[in-house]
């Protein structure tokens, strides 16, 4: 008895140790710049503008990009235009007091000139996963200095995801999906691996019937019929258009399985490709489009 109350005693300042480390900050966000005054913030990536509304924190900004189109109400903020074609004089206009952009983010020299300039730049990771998801969340809410509500959210948020994730478990049978971004020029352009099409057609229990490269690249009819789709995946309200018409009317496409069953999914591109807070539920919808009762609840 003697002996097991010395090991408890022994024990507990090494549990708190292992505690502490546990809430440490991830290190991906050690040295990121946190704004001295966070009052005017301009939003940069529409999952950007999500997380800041999520975490209550709205009222600090004072602009967003063209891809910032949810909540509703982010379309009331004035729009510095495209986060890929960003002018820096357009930014700088509105007299930020720090930008808040997610990777990707462009064209280099606008944001070479956005970083050399008297304004804090935060640029954030986009990395198209779960545990991307959960960064994201923490170092927007570390440059906010509004940690603890950053950590709340994404503490909601991976119980989200996870159960999300859960619902596919047990399926066998993996659907094999193509993501097309275009098909201008009769020429279908597909996402590789590296991608955010790539990574939520794997949250969703499916298989990106895509191999060897990554990006996105036009694919020759050959390349797609050895791909075998089972199923078309699209995305409406992010570029042109894409028909079903047009879509199967590509000798390619026809000919595979997805061809053959006219099977096409087409959901909203930053619902989709957000991968910010409401990326479970893009997992739920595209699970069942793709399963349907095979879902689990």
């Amino acid at each position: 008895m003697r002996f097991v109350l010395s090991f408890r005693a022994a024990l507990a300042p090494m549990l708190g140790v292992l505690l502490a480390v546990a809430l440490l900050p991830a290190k991906a966000d050690e040295g990121m710049t946190v704004f001295s005054d966070s009052s005017r913030i301009v939003s940069i990536g529409g999952s950007i503008t999500e997380i800041v509304y999520a975490l209550g924190e709205e009222g600090r900004l004072v602009a967003r990009d063209s891809t910032s189109s949810y909540p509703e109400a982010a379309a009331k903020l004035p729009d510095v235009g495209y986060m890929r074609a960003l002018s820096p004089e357009g930014v700088l206009s509105v007299n930020p007091t720090g930008i808040l952009a997610l990777q990707g983010s462009g064209p280099k020299e606008a944001v070479d000139v956005l970083k050399k300039s008297s304004v804090p730049f935060v640029e954030v990771p986009d990395n198209y996963n779960h545990e991307g998801i959960l960064e994201k969340i923490r170092l927007v809410g570390k440059a906010l200095e509004v940690g603890a509500k950053a950590e709340k959210l994404a503490v909601e948020t991976d119980a989200k995801l996870t159960a999300a994730e859960k619902q596919t478990a047990a399926i066998k049978d993996r659907k094999r999906v193509l993501f097309v971004l275009s098909t201008q020029g009769g020429k279908i352009l597909a996402a590789g691996s590296d991608t955010a099409a790539d990574g939520i057609v794997k949250l969703a229990g499916a298989v990106n019937a895509v191999e060897g490269f990554s990006g996105y690249k036009s694919m020759t009819d050959e390349a797609i019929v050895s791909a075998r789709p089972d199923v078309i995946l699209t995305m409406k309200g992010a570029g042109p258009p894409i028909s079903e018409e047009e879509l199967f009317a590509n000798p390619g496409v026809a000919s595979t399985p997805a061809g053959a069953d006219r099977k096409m999914i087409s959901m909203g591109g930053a619902y989709l490709h957000g991968f910010g807070p409401r990326t479970a539920e893009a997992i739920h919808d595209l699970a069942v489009s793709l399963y349907g009762n095979q879902v689990l609840d």
